[in-house]
């Protein structure tokens, strides 16, 4: 049995993955769960899991979580208590489903803990993949893709040498807004953008979904993940999505993954490998599928994934001012501050005016974190 401890256990990702553990209560205990500020739901997920400890962002609701589940439990808070939960001793994997930015740190603990992470947060590898990778083989730990295109890769690589690999394909649905002329994206509300036709995700990356930068932060996800030249990693518009991304070698083979849209698959996958367990999630229907499509991204309607590239081509500090910007600009048109179209213009205005520096370390990949999404804010200001 494995002890799992999800990081964002109130999340699609979190609620998701316990749904899996609820369908194999032989094989997974839980043993942490951690949420920001949904703390009824934390509680809820608690009394019926019962792990041994929990972690929320604010103080006071670890208080008020202790005087409703008494002194069984451990109850952590704030970033230091996310840090002390990805670092515990009794869990054997660590799910990552923290949205943005704010994962890193508790990811590299986990790692320098040697621990199996299973990852569902880009903004990590994308801010800090140097550090991250290094530290993972440091400290011989393992990271186990969730996002769907990632595990898909992960999946296609089975059994092959990685020598051998010499493109990765990843597909995208198009989102909400394939169709819809770039003239109409300002009065776009959130509740258009958000209705995502294959996928029901969190509302961060339902954005950067619509957007196209989180294709974009998938291609440098996946550069890290399987060393390999972003300009060797192409993304398909694939509106069936069926297939989730594809794997070509240098003898021209390729290697597909197909399955049907349902986040479940490569949770389970991750928590169970290298075994298979007996999937819960319908399979694909081929006498329904009439096509498979794919097209060429549309960068000048969407230019976030373009600016993604440019960020990996130019390294250093520049997709961490690309993640920030980004994820200042996206929390601003979720609240109403911006419309939709000025996501792309802040962050391509902020990768413009700073100082870039090769190599970073941690310290310096954090300054300009706060950098870039206090030059966000002075934009939209």
């Amino acid at each position: 049995m494995k002890k799992i401890a999800i990081l964002g256990s109130t999340g699609s990702i979190g609620r998701n993955t316990l749904a899996v553990i609820s369908r194999f209560p032989r094989h997974f205990k839980v043993v942490g769960l951690s949420a920001n500020s949904s703390i009824s739901a934390l509680i809820s997920q608690a009394r019926r899991f019962r792990p041994r400890s929990l972690c929320v962002g604010d103080p006071r609701s670890a208080s008020r979580i202790k005087r409703e589940l008494g002194g069984t439990v451990k109850v952590f808070s704030g970033a230091s208590g996310l840090r002390e939960l990805a670092s515990q001793v009794e869990a054997d994997m660590i799910v990552l489903a923290i949205s943005g930015s704010a994962a890193a740190l508790p990811l590299l603990e986990a790692v320098r803990r040697g621990r199996s992470v299973a990852l569902a947060n880009k903004e990590s590898l994308v801010m800090a993949g140097e550090i991250i990778m290094r530290e993972t083989q440091r400290y011989n730990a393992q990271i186990l893709p969730i996002d769907s295109e990632q595990s898909a890769i992960w999946q296609c690589l089975a059994g092959n040498c990685r020598k051998s690999l010499s493109r990765i394909y990843i597909t995208a649905s198009g989102g909400p807004l394939r169709k819809m002329p770039a003239s109409s994206f300002k009065g776009l509300t959130a509740d258009v953008i958000l209705k995502h036709p294959k996928w029901k995700m969190g509302s961060k990356i339902s954005v950067d979904s619509a957007t196209l930068m989180n294709k974009g932060f998938e291609v440098i996800e996946a550069r890290w993940l399987f060393n390999i030249g972003a300009e060797n990693i192409k993304v398909l518009i694939h509106p069936e999505v069926v297939i989730h991304s594809m794997c070509e070698f240098r003898d021209g083979s390729i290697i597909a993954q197909m399955a049907s849209c349902d986040m479940k698959l490569p949770i389970q996958y991750a928590l169970s490998f290298p075994r298979r367990l007996q999937s819960i999630v319908r399979p694909v229907d081929f006498l329904k599928i009439r096509n498979l499509t794919f097209l060429k991204p549309d960068t000048g309607t969407f230019p976030c994934l373009n600016l993604a590239y440019e960020a990996d081509r130019e390294g250093g500090l520049a997709p961490c001012v690309l993640n920030a910007s980004n994820e200042e600009a996206v929390n601003a048109f979720l609240s109403g501050r911006i419309s939709f179209d000025r996501i792309p213009y802040i962050v391509e205005k902020a990768l413009s005016r700073k100082h870039n520096k090769k190599g970073p370390d941690l310290k310096e990949i954090l300054d300009a974190d706060d950098w870039a999404r206090n030059e966000a804010r002075r934009l939209m200001s």
